[in-house]
């Protein structure tokens, strides 16, 4: 597949901005939920650029594909084993700050989770 097929792709374009972000380092992990045909697009493109990646199945018609370091990789795979709507608070503080989120928003984030989390 071309990178003009890509491009076609309203959902795909933000795709390829993320892997440029990647590529220059302003990213060390990026997470995007799509469709199954999308992700397959994806990884295709992913493969051919030598971008390690992880699919996780959501729901029949909804994948999130991680993409970026290795080590960032590992650890997905080794504490995401769930639906991010169910992580721990203190699962969504990581993973939150491995994405490159603000800091303080998520601290504020875990803060709130972590209360409501404790009743």
């Amino acid at each position: 597949m071309s990178e003009q097929d890509y491009v076609r792709f309203g959902e795909l374009k933000i795709f390829m901005h993320q892997i440029y972000e990647f590529k220059k380092g302003v990213r060390n992990l990026v997470l995007c939920t799509m469709c199954p045909t999308c992700a397959a697009l994806v990884a295709e493109r992913l493969r051919g650029q030598r971008i390690e990646y992880l699919i996780q199945e959501v729901t029949d018609n909804k994948v999130n594909l991680y993409f970026g370091k290795r080590a960032c990789l590992d650890a997905v795979r080794a504490f995401i084993d769930k639906p991010l709507n169910r992580l721990t608070p203190e699962q969504d503080f990581m993973l939150g700050a491995m994405l490159g989120y603000d800091i303080i928003q998520q601290c504020e984030r875990f803060c709130r989770q972590r209360s409501r989390f404790a009743l």
